[in-house]
């Protein structure tokens, strides 16, 4: 017989977690404005607002924390996190920093000027917000079919190259010092791009002269897709898959909370000097020393060992299927989730279950909310509200999906605790018709404006 699939580590430690009533949760959403990220973890049962840093470390991860080189300049954790990174990446020098923004902010302050042009696959909020910030402009060459959650195609978050060619064409080269590429495309539900696609975008980069930026925050689940559902890459190792990815590009910044599975930290990987040189500057400036970052040693430490076990098969996937579990149960009760699958996250396609929600009111977080109210899951919304407004016109965005995200955080939860999350969301889906009224925004920051917003009921 075959056997079901099994987790491939076992618990050693648990946390308690608080189930409230729905009383509560209606008067804790309320003060908090409507917005998720305002809400007290204690308020909160089941956390799927980001799997970023929410993950659970390992013994040796904690174990590497105790031995952690607190020096300020040359730590051994320094090199104990360089040696990981050229093994798994190929980069040759890379700079630490905090988290991936704290990376895109030190990068971008050397690429980026104000005019310029940032071709890319969807790229996400802080991605957007650091180019925007600039007054530059960031450019979506997503291919179209990421814009139909029912088609199930294995590579959605591909780029599409003849647009990409084209913008190129269509403007200086002057002004598009970079291409970023995401892996996986969060923003397009999680989709993974096929290296195919990696190789003909370096193509088109080394031909005209332009770098190319993967960020990479999840690049792993990237190279599983890509073993699982590309030709000619089954018989290969992640690690081997990893490197030939990264050889394609110029430069990467990561957000290791995602896949390296630690609380904190992230880092920019590099090719050139010259470039190195450069960033090394403004690494300086905004985050620490070259050698830490705005990273302590002990970070360092459990950094490097988490992308050895962020790269490893049998892990990626339990992680991988586990998010597929969910994706299931949560069909099985009809609810319209994009397809197929991402690799963190669950995407729901609040356009088709609230479809009477207008999208000036914002229809996935009012999902979000909903979800909240019936079970005391976080979640995020991918839609409208995160698109923010033009820079220009500072007119509201309306993108082509309207998602509410329920990202998994990694070896965290159970699949009980999963069945218990799609029979929520199941729940709200019955009695869907009933919700008539969406959201209105009370109050907003200038940019990044869905960490922050305070909302209200729009009958109110």
């Amino acid at each position: 017989m075959e056997l079901p699939f099994a987790e491939p580590y076992k618990i050693k430690m648990v946390e308690k977690i608080y189930k409230s009533t729905r009383d509560q949760r209606e008067k804790w959403i309320t003060d908090a404005s409507y917005n998720l990220f305002n809400l007290k973890s204690e308020e909160v049962f089941i956390d799927l607002l980001t799997d970023s840093g929410t993950g659970a470390m390992s013994d040796k991860q904690w174990s590497e924390i105790m031995v952690g080189d607190e020096s300020y300049a040359g730590a051994s954790s320094y090199y104990k996190l360089k040696r990981a990174i050229t093994e798994i990446t190929g980069f040759g020098y890379f700079l630490p920093t905090h988290q991936g923004r704290a990376a895109e902010n030190v990068l971008f302050s050397v690429l980026l000027r104000e005019g310029d042009i940032v071709p890319g696959n969807a790229h996400f909020d802080t991605t957007k917000g650091h180019i925007e910030f600039r007054k530059a402009v960031a450019v979506d060459c997503t291919i179209k079919e990421a814009s139909d959650p029912a088609l199930i195609n294995p590579f959605k978050g591909n780029v599409d190259t003849e647009m990409l060619e084209d913008v190129i064409r269509e403007n200086p080269k002057s002004n598009i010092p970079c291409i970023v590429v995401t892996v996986t495309n969060n923003t397009s539900g999680g989709q993974p791009v096929s290296m195919a696609n990696i190789k003909e975008v370096s193509r088109i980069a080394k031909k005209y002269g332009i770098k190319l930026i993967l960020d990479s925050a999840r690049f792993a689940e990237n190279v599983y897709f890509i073993k699982t559902r590309e030709d000619g890459y089954a018989s290969k190792e992640i690690r081997e898959i990893a490197l030939e990815m990264f050889s394609y590009a110029d430069a990467m910044t990561m957000s290791s909370k995602k896949d390296a599975i630690v609380n904190m930290g992230g880092f920019i990987g590099i090719r050139e000097e010259d470039l190195f040189i450069k960033a090394s500057g403004f690494n300086i400036i905004y985050e620490g020393y070259i050698t830490y970052g705005g990273m302590s040693g002990r970070d360092m430490n459990a950094l490097a060992q988490g992308l050895y076990e962020g790269t490893e098969f049998d892990y990626l996937e339990s992680r991988i299927n586990q998010v597929a579990r969910l994706g299931s149960k949560m069909k099985e009760y009809g609810i319209p989730v994009l397809e197929p699958y991402g690799g963190h996250a669950i995407f729901i396609d609040a356009k088709k279950f609230l479809p009477q929600i207008p999208k000036e009111e914002f229809p996935a977080q009012t999902l979000a909310i909903e979800i909240y109210i019936d079970g005391g899951i976080r979640c995020a919304e991918i839609g409208a509200l995160m698109a923010d407004r033009d820079p220009v016109t500072r007119e509201n965005r309306y993108p082509a999906l309207e998602l509410v995200r329920l990202a998994v955080p990694r070896r965290v939860y159970s699949d009980n605790q999963m069945d218990f999350v799609a029979a929520v969301v199941g729940n709200v889906f019955i009695r869907r018709k009933s919700i008539s009224k969406g959201l209105k925004i009370k109050w907003e920051a200038p940019i990044l404006r869905h960490f922050t917003v305070k909302l209200d009921r729009s009958d109110v």
